[in-house]
């Protein structure tokens, strides 16, 4: 008999890949995903899982560097961040259609956070690609989304593994998926020689991609060199307090930790290597937990 999961998948930028290839575990496992929560990237795979897109998802994100990439960028000059980010929803609605969540086949939450009203916003009804737009507004790199009287950004910066919104069940199990967590780096096998070549030349064209946000940042040269980084980590360090004291007020049935030091929330060249450290990553875990419930 397949086991119900209620789904909770964390924030993390290129790290949330990973949540694909978690998934396509579960789901060989006999594990029946009945709701799911996300914050950021996770409210983007959740909400192209809940939509029954995930095929097509997996193989336009595996592709990315043999399209024009950077034209899914639409740089501003705006203050409030460097990219508007409507451009690339704008393209996945060419192979994902927008819904109405509540119209979805499971529960899905997404969670973001309204910097005038200083609270979180969760979403469970109303346009997909909304709410996604508004959990993925990292600041000072997406633009937030103007809402009424709100200003919504990033759900991480309150709630990065929202287990207090995901709709639960009888008998359900509790899974969540922490792409900021602080263990050793899984490194899958070698990739094959196309892969690899693939990751190069998404390696140059993110070099030229960082030139272009250098370009439009007010900053000066020192401050350049370390902008990206120190971005980076900030964003790491916040989420992954906020994770330790979240994950110590509840306590998930099965927790699949991805190293926070897998890659940087920008990579996005390396998805293949992160959905393949999900799918090992989630295999181990599940093994384990099947191991200590026999006992």
């Amino acid at each position: 008999m397949k086991r119900k999961a209620a789904l909770v998948l964390s924030g993390g930028g290129a790290r949330g890949i990973a949540h694909i290839g978690v998934i396509e575990e579960l789901e060989k496992q006999g594990y029946e995903i009945t709701s799911i929560a996300g914050t950021s990237m996770g409210s983007l795979v959740g909400g192209v899982y809940a939509l029954g897109k995930m095929d097509e998802f997996r193989d336009w994100i595996c592709t990315l560097d043999k399209r024009k990439v950077f034209s899914l960028v639409d740089f501003t000059l705006s203050k409030q961040g460097m990219i508007k980010g409507d451009r690339v929803l704008k393209r996945m609605r060419d192979f994902i259609p927008d819904t109405n969540i509540e119209d979805l086949p499971l529960p899905y939450a997404a969670v973001a956070v309204d910097l005038i009203n200083k609270e979180e916003v969760v979403f469970r009804e109303g346009s997909l690609y909304h709410a996604i737009r508004a959990s993925v507004a990292i600041p000072s790199v997406l633009t937030p989304v103007k809402s009424e009287n709100r200003l919504l950004v990033d759900g991480g910066v309150m709630n990065n593994i929202p287990m207090d919104h995901v709709h639960r069940t009888k008998d359900d199990l509790l899974i969540v998926v922490h792409v900021n967590a602080n263990v050793p780096v899984y490194k899958p096998d070698t990739l094959d020689e196309e892969t690899s070549k693939k990751q190069s030349v998404y390696q140059r064209k993110i070099r030229e991609f960082y030139g272009h946000l250098r370009k439009h940042s007010h900053t000066d040269e020192e401050d350049k060199l370390g902008y990206f980084s120190l971005l980076n980590r900030t964003i790491d360090l916040m989420t992954m307090h906020l994770a330790d004291m979240a994950l110590q007020s509840y306590t998930p049935d099965i927790l699949i930790n991805i190293s926070r030091d897998s890659c940087s929330i920008f990579d996005f060249y390396k998805a293949e290597e992160m959905m393949e450290a999900g799918r090992q990553v989630a295999r181990a875990t599940l093994a384990s937990y099947r191991e200590k419930a026999t006992h």
